[in-house]
């Protein structure tokens, strides 16, 4: 599965060898110093094979060199590029980033060379203690059902209208925040860890040393000294770990340590809290590894982790596919291959506490050799992890970095499938007096009710045509009457801008892309209403001179929503966030976030707004939180750093 690997920043991305790519390429100096020419020589026997000239959706060296030096280092020390990095130096690492960041060369190109992020932390004079309330966010679903759906906004549909900018914060990267009373926790792949006031936007303190791309969550705890603990998912290929903090203090009260012995794996996903209990989403980074000829394609396994709250401590662990490796010959170049492997958990699972279980989903596989635990919804039993069911939805979707490109990796499995997984977390609605369904939509873009005691399927129903980015990407919500389902379809819209160039087709359906918001009912998947996606003004203040397609617009309605009384907010890769009417789909607020630049309050002014992709919106305590920029397929006039937005209700 790729999905994931798109907020990580590099291989998962758009096509970067557009028409111009090579004039650009051709105005990129020589380095000029000692760091620089060794880094030239590891760019070359490591890196150049898929980036210069770029294969399938691997950026080119020119798209590479607008990113800060610290985006590169990241990608391959802690980011999904770490497969590909085994065996270099750290020096070697540093060499690589000051290669492909010479901004001099870019600034002469006409490209604005991106900004260093300049880490100002405006700290708040007072720290007050931690006061949950009905109007909290504490999860990524923000219930362990995974609904997405605020009860209590603390704004009245009436105020939505009149939403504007409050505050903006700059980072690098940048997930989903989460709030608690005044106070909002937030990640980011360089490794901050935020605590910020929810009003301001001031720092009440940073952990530097937590790189992760989860939502925190937010729980009461007697473990930490406050009375509230927060709970990450540590972010690097062989790392695989989850850490407390205190809420109120950012002290660290407990580190599991790797949880799985296999070094690709990673958690990209949040964990879900219950009770006494984290459960971890496990996945890996396999796919990218397996481009190498000398890899031994392939072993690793998704699966769901339990742990202990109060220690970190695992419980169980779980593997999704349960049929036993084996040896299946070798590949081309005489090395040994082996399967089923895949299944990653890209998503954060959802709790049950009525039936006593957690459920997920799971990607795709990586070998030809068959498997029911990819492309499939698993039910776990949350005391002993015991798998109570497992319903498969798409057999043989076999998939592997580097096998749509014209020169064929030799661990391509054979049939090749369209990359069609789960990456969005299923979701559990319930309703008076009448049977509970399970919700869970793939990259295929279909939609599928099951029932949960079983895993039964009771219906299917597309929205779109689906692709190996979406389909259904990141997330659904629900409220009390519909489930909410935003479709991409962005490889479809690659596919238009692309094929006039004479770029071969991508593996898509030979239907036309559907990007939109849809209303489904969840008890039968009766389609109550469907949105396009709007063609939206091209308004950018940032530099689109590197952007996908030659600054194409893309509409791709890919990061999921958040829900509340009357309205759904959902956001496009183009950098616009709206907000629809609940019940009739139309759309009742627009802003774009890439139109105008934001003077941060950490110091970074004349920030530009980028693409909206990923786990999508936080509403609480009467504001909207977003976060814009380089966080999806394109970067739409961002510079590789993100900006957290802070909405409110005229901005007060």
């Amino acid at each position: 599965m790729i999905k994931h690997s798109l907020i990580l920043m590099l291989p998962a991305i758009f096509l970067a060898s557009v028409a111009g790519a090579s004039d650009l390429n051709d105005t990129l100096a020589p380095p000029s110093n000692g760091l620089a020419k060794v880094g030239e020589q590891v760019f070359k026997q490591h890196c150049q094979a898929c980036h210069d000239p770029a294969i399938e959706r691997a950026p080119n060296r020119a798209d590479l060199a607008a990113r800060p030096r610290e985006a590169i280092v990241n990608a391959l020390t802690t980011g999904i590029m770490v497969p590909m990095a085994q065996g270099l130096a750290p020096e070697q690492i540093q060499a690589v980033a000051a290669y492909l960041h010479p901004g001099e060369t870019a600034a002469a190109a006409g490209q604005t060379a991106p900004v260093e992020l300049a880490r100002k932390y405006p700290l708040c004079s007072e720290h007050p203690p931690i006061v949950g309330s009905r109007s909290d966010w504490t999860s990524t679903g923000l219930d362990a059902r995974g609904t997405r759906y605020q009860a209590n906004p603390g704004i009245k549909y009436a105020d939505v209208a009149k939403l504007k900018v409050k505050w903006s914060f700059a980072m690098v990267g940048g997930a989903q925040p989460t709030v608690v009373g005044d106070w909002l926790f937030i990640t980011n792949r360089s490794g901050e860890f935020y605590a910020l006031d929810a009003n301001t936007g001031c720092v009440h303190w940073v952990v530097e040393d937590a790189p992760s791309r989860t939502t925190p969550v937010v729980v009461r705890s007697n473990v930490a000294p406050s009375g509230w603990a927060t709970v990450i998912g540590i972010r690097g290929l062989g790392v695989g770990a989850v850490r407390a903090y205190d809420a109120k203090t950012g002290q660290k009260l407990w580190d599991s340590g790797a949880l799985e012995s296999n070094p690709l794996t990673q958690i990209v996903a949040a964990p879900v809290v219950d009770g006494d209990q984290v459960f971890v989403p496990m996945s890996t980074g396999e796919e990218v590894a397996a481009m190498r000829p000398d890899y031994a394609c392939c072993s690793a396994r998704g699966s769901v982790t339990a742990l202990d709250l109060k220690t970190g401590k695992k419980l169980w662990q779980t593997h999704v596919i349960t049929e036993p490796l084996r040896a299946t010959g070798t590949n081309a170049v005489g090395v040994e291959i082996q399967g089923p492997a895949g299944g990653a958990v890209w998503s954060t699972p959802t709790v049950d506490a009525e039936r006593g279980l957690v459920y997920a989903v799971t990607g795709n596989s990586y070998t030809d050799v068959d498997t029911k635990g990819t492309n499939a919804v698993v039910a776990f039993d949350m005391k002993s992890g015991a798998i109570r069911w497992s319903t498969q939805v798409t057999a043989a979707d076999n998939f592997i970095m580097g096998c749509w490109s014209k020169k064929k990796g030799v661990n391509c499995p054979n049939p090749l499938g369209r990359d069609v997984d789960f990456g969005a977390s299923p979701l559990l609605f319930g309703s008076h007096g009448k049977r509970p369904v399970l919700v869970a939509a793939d990259k295929a873009s279909n939609v599928y009710g099951l029932d949960p005691s079983s895993g039964k399927l009771l219906w299917t129903v597309s929205v779109g045509s689906g692709g190996s980015l979406g389909g259904v990407e990141w997330g659904i919500g629900a409220d009390h009457r519909h489930v909410y389902v935003p479709n991409s379809d962005v490889t479809g819209l690659q596919d238009e801008v692309l094929r006039p160039m004479g770029k071969p087709k991508l593996p898509i359906k030979p239907s036309a892309p559907q990007p939109g918001l849809n209303a489904l009912d969840p008890f039968t998947g009766r389609l109550v209403w469907s949105r396009p996606a709007p063609v939206a003004p091209c308004k950018y203040a940032g530099d689109r001179s590197k952007d996908f397609a030659l600054g194409a617009c893309i509409r791709a309605q890919s990061a999921a929503p958040a829900v509340m009384p009357g309205v759904v907010f959902s956001g496009t890769m183009d950098g616009w966030l709206r907000a629809y009417d609940a019940a009739s789909g139309d759309i009742i607020w627009a802003f774009s976030t890439t139109a105008i630049r934001y003077n941060t309050v950490n110091g970074v002014m004349g920030q530009p707004g980028g693409n909206i992709d990923g786990m999508g919106p936080t509403i609480a305590n009467g504001m909207v939180y977003t976060m814009s920029g380089k966080i999806g397929a394109a970067s739409t006039g961002s510079n590789d750093v993100n900006v957290l937005l802070a909405f409110s209700v005229n901005g007060r």
